[in-house]
């Protein structure tokens, strides 16, 4: 039910023709949730690629398992681990080319240690895309308050070393950007 309502909000096949993920590329979605993200890019990454669908919360991790296994899709990992330590993703550094952070920068408190975890896994080249709730004015989602800016993300990102892309089209009620590890 909770998916079909956020279809309607946040396409991910069209947030995924924005950014041109790659056949073959290995994907980290960091506090993945159902995994909404997860299972869309493992269709765009092909067969040859990986995704691994990251969430602190064990009964998340196992929903993730079994819908992967459900549908019979064989390229995406559940991964239970905190990504707001250090290391704490558990994926080797420089490891992946993308890294998703969709909905989740707003709800940790150690945003800087959560980018920074992103930077040490992906590649040189490596790519963030980052989709967050607009501030203002929306009726759903978090509490406005608890939500960060574009402009305030952005600067988040180059402190701890990434270099904005693109902005991309995310819908009426998020943002999206992707920024790329030098």
């Amino acid at each position: 039910m909770e998916e079909n309502k956020k279809e309607k909000f946040l396409d991910p096949s069209k947030i995924i023709s924005q950014i041109g993920v790659q056949n073959g590329s290995i994907v980290a979605d960091f506090g993945c949730g159902p995994g909404y993200f997860s299972f869309p890019f493992a269709k765009a990454v092909g067969s040859e690629g990986k995704v691994y669908a990251i969430d602190v919360l064990q009964h998340i991790v196992e929903f993730v398992e079994n819908k992967a296994k459900n549908a019979g899709v064989m390229n995406v990992v559940a991964v239970r681990a905190n990504v707001e330590k250090e290391n704490g993703s558990k994926i080797d550094s420089d490891a992946v080319d993308w890294v998703i952070l969709k909905d989740i920068l707003f709800q940790n408190q150690k945003k800087e240690i959560l980018l920074a975890e992103a930077y040490r896994v992906l590649k040189h080249g490596g790519k963030v895309l980052l989709i967050e709730w607009n501030k203002g004015g929306s009726a759903i989602g978090p509490q406005d308050n608890l939500r960060i800016s574009q402009e305030e993300a952005k600067k988040l990102f180059v402190k701890v070393g990434f270099e904005i892309e693109k902005t991309i089209d995310a819908g009426n009620f998020h943002y999206g950007f992707v920024a790329i590890k030098k």
